[in-house]
């Protein structure tokens, strides 16, 4: 009798240990679901803060800090705010990838995450120094050759290497550091279609109030980005790969667009209304037309300060 007991008592233990697992299992599930469909407040939230104090606070950093507190000759306080934001923003785009409802093959999100490092470091050098040179009274909206600093060097071979920096600077740099973004944004924007056989589609496809609230201020650092960027075309050409996307998920019928491809598209929609007023606002601008005077017309809000107002002390 003791040896049945003891078997049963046994059994027993399993079959609790085995509820437990399972119950385990499921809660992890569930977390998992629910981290994959909510609204990823942690990382759009990390972003938009970074963004506007790293990056678009960075110039502001390098240009009004006092020399004495940053020589000419050492990393200023914008460029530290540069390093900053090329860890955060790799790490937040990887975060994302990961909550994504489709796999995205990891050696290319990788790849286009290293690239986004790899131009966004390049850059940090370039604008630095372009930065420092202001202190100097190098003049942004002015071309490299046309800024009277600089037709004062000897010998004037040394103008070729500035405008070698430039290049690094505000080409090189801008494409090898934005291409990759978008991409790793759209990679992550295919992901947030959802099955439409999933329970919390209705939950997911509504913006909630922090979603809404974000939606602004995020706007308005990616028309900065835009347009400091000179990324214009790329941006158009994400945003028209994103609603053709749009119209081909609906066309099928078989998934939802959850609130955060929502996000991201009332976002760009905000940014792509900024960009053009922006544009009509400086139609007219001889300044900023002859400093840009290619076909697309998008000039940098950084140049319009500097040739309208006195930046330095």
């Amino acid at each position: 009798m003791a040896s049945v007991r003891s078997r049963k008592q046994g059994l027993g233990n399993r079959v609790s240990f085995v509820k437990n697992e399972n119950t385990l299992s499921h809660e992890k599930t569930v977390k998992v679901h629910s981290g994959k469909n909510g609204f990823h407040t942690d990382i759009w939230l990390i972003l938009m803060i970074e963004n506007w104090i790293l990056d678009f606070g960075r110039p502001i950093a390098m240009t009004w800090v006092p020399l004495e507190l940053s020589p000419l000759n050492q990393p200023s306080i914008g460029d530290i705010f540069h390093m900053a934001y090329n860890v955060i923003t790799p790490y937040c785009l990887l975060k994302l990838l990961e909550r994504s409802h489709r796999k995205i093959p990891t050696s290319f999100s990788y790849l286009t995450v290293i690239v986004f490092v790899m131009g966004a470091s390049i850059h940090l050098v370039g604008d630095s120094i372009n930065h420092r040179l202001i202190h100097s009274g190098y003049q942004l909206h002015l071309s490299v050759r046309d800024n009277p600093i600089m037709q004062k060097l000897e010998p004037k071979s040394l103008i070729d290497s500035f405008e070698l920096l430039y290049m690094y600077d505000e080409e090189i740099g801008h494409w090898m550091w934005y291409v990759p973004f978008f991409v790793a944004l759209y990679l992550y924007f295919i992901g947030c279609f959802a099955k439409k056989t999933m329970k919390c589609e209705a939950r997911n496809t509504g913006m909630n109030i922090t979603a809404c609230l974000l939606v602004l201020p995020s706007a308005l650092y990616y028309w900065y980005l835009v347009t400091e960027g000179q990324i214009f075309p790329l941006f158009l050409i994400y945003y028209g790969l994103s609603i053709a996307l749009i119209l081909y998920e609906k066309a099928r019928g078989e998934c939802f667009l959850d609130v955060n491809g929502r996000f991201l598209m009332y976002t760009f929609t905000v940014t792509l209304l900024l960009v053009a007023l922006w544009i009509g606002w400086l139609w007219s601008d001889r300044v900023m037309r002859q400093k840009y005077p290619g076909f697309f017309y998008v000039p940098e809000p950084w140049a319009y300060y500097t040739a309208n107002f006195k930046i330095l002390h």
